[in-house]
């Protein structure tokens, strides 16, 4: 796991399986390399290529937010639900932590701002994100969360980590679609 990943995503420390771990940093590295963005404008860019000029949450702001929001949804579940509903923390945070990795490719930057590149119109990030992930080995259910957390997960059944990662993600990004008109 290369120092620039670790920096950019201290969470992967709370996935408890090594081997995983090493394939969710993996995919960051291999998108990273293939992506015009720098760790420095993933820290600085808007986090929706909907922002306007008065939105100042980057792209790491909220995608941290949702991983630290679906870490605590998944322990409180476990809590209340025990093995009636079972989380698998692992899988939850590793799908969280991937979720966007595919907005790296989807990207490009133009007069210092983000926008949708040619290939993001062609394969939105959930897409592209499985593809990188399954290039890093990442198995198929933290695949599944990658697939579904965006709006192209509406048409397939959810897993419960899947969920927890959908709506952590769109209940921090909804309340400031009001704020991008």
């Amino acid at each position: 796991m290369t120092e620039e990943v670790k920096k950019l995503w201290p969470e992967l420390e709370w996935i408890n399986n090594a081997d995983l771990r090493e394939k969710i940093a993996k995919t960051w590295e291999i998108a990273l390399s293939k992506s015009v963005l720098t760790v420095e404008d993933l820290n600085t860019i808007p986090f929706t290529l909907l922002a306007g000029p008065d939105l100042k949450v980057s792209f790491m702001c909220h995608k941290r937010a949702v991983v630290h929001l679906a870490k605590e949804c998944g322990e409180k579940m476990n809590e209340f639900f025990k093995t009636d509903l079972p989380v698998d923390m692992d899988v939850l945070i590793a799908g969280a932590i991937l979720a966007d990795v595919g907005k790296l490719l989807e990207y490009e930057m133009k007069d210092g701002k983000s926008v949708q590149g040619k290939y993001g119109k062609y394969l939105r990030h959930p897409f592209s994100g499985v593809s990188l992930a399954e290039q890093c080995g990442c198995p198929a259910d933290v695949c599944h969360i990658i697939a579904t957390h965006a709006g192209e997960g509406d048409m397939v059944k959810r897993t419960t980590e899947a969920f927890i990662v959908h709506h952590c993600d769109f209940m921090s990004f909804e309340p400031f679609k009001d704020r991008l008109k």
